[in-house]
């Protein structure tokens, strides 16, 4: 049984004051809508409605945490939350792309996702889902950007794969590694990266995505040790 499976429902934001004061790390699930990333969430966590799609796709604006491991939440106070035994947190970003959001809701996503993603100290990793058939749209190319410059770790997952022959997944993939690879310098790739096709429907992908996150997230170490290392230096 995967430690993913133990994903509880934590908090919701809509605020970046709002944000849990927490010290775990915490990887952020970002893609647009109709990608599948509610799906995925779901499949990976072995539940059915943990992750809620909205009716009215990208009209949910709100960060949604889900805590892995321990005791959710110990006690509340106006300036502090304390959290017994949480190891990790996934993050479920709002979707985005959709066309009939208001003016006002995009520039309110750009501005929550974009400090969000680019300031969020805990935040250890980012896993971008994108559609198999159409993957790095103009607006994963801006997630993708927003994110880069922090040099932590992407990881790719292509949704939907069932519907793509074999020689179609070959292709997305390679564009997507092409694309991801164009991030570099002299000294190298601006930031680790991987990608993998994924299937809810055929359950294929479900293993390799649930490795890369555990380990992207220090799930895949003892409690203690990752604990350790997770402290900073003279701690």
């Amino acid at each position: 049984m995967s430690i993913l499976w133990q994903a509880r429902f934590f908090t919701t934001v809509n605020h970046l004051r709002d944000l849990p004061r927490t010290h775990v790390p915490e990887i952020a699930f970002a893609g647009r809508s109709n990608a599948g990333k509610s799906t995925a969430i779901n499949t990976l966590c072995n539940q059915k409605k943990l992750c809620f799609a909205s009716k009215t796709p990208g009209r949910t604006q709100h960060i949604n945490y889900f805590s892995i491991g321990g005791a959710h939440v110990a006690m509340h106070r106006k300036d502090e939350t304390r959290v017994d035994e949480i190891r990790a947190l996934l993050v479920d970003l709002p979707g985005y792309g959709y066309a009939e959001v208001p003016g006002a809701a995009k520039n309110h996503w750009n501005q929550l996702l974009g400090s969000y993603i680019q300031r969020r100290t805990q935040l250890a990793a980012l896993v971008l889902i994108m559609d198999a058939r159409r993957p790095f749209t103009d607006l994963d190319i801006q997630m993708l950007e927003w994110f880069a410059p922090s040099g932590k770790p992407i990881h790719c997952i292509l949704t939907k794969s069932d519907k793509l022959n074999k020689t179609e997944s070959a292709n997305a993939l390679r564009q997507a590694k092409d694309i991801l690879a164009s991030y570099a310098d002299d000294e190298g790739p601006l930031f680790p990266y991987s990608v993998q096709l994924f299937s809810a429907l055929k359950r294929t992908g479900i293993e390799e995505a649930d490795a890369t996150i555990q380990r992207l997230l220090g799930l895949d170490r003892p409690a203690e040790l990752a604990e350790i290392e997770a402290l900073p230096d003279g701690e």
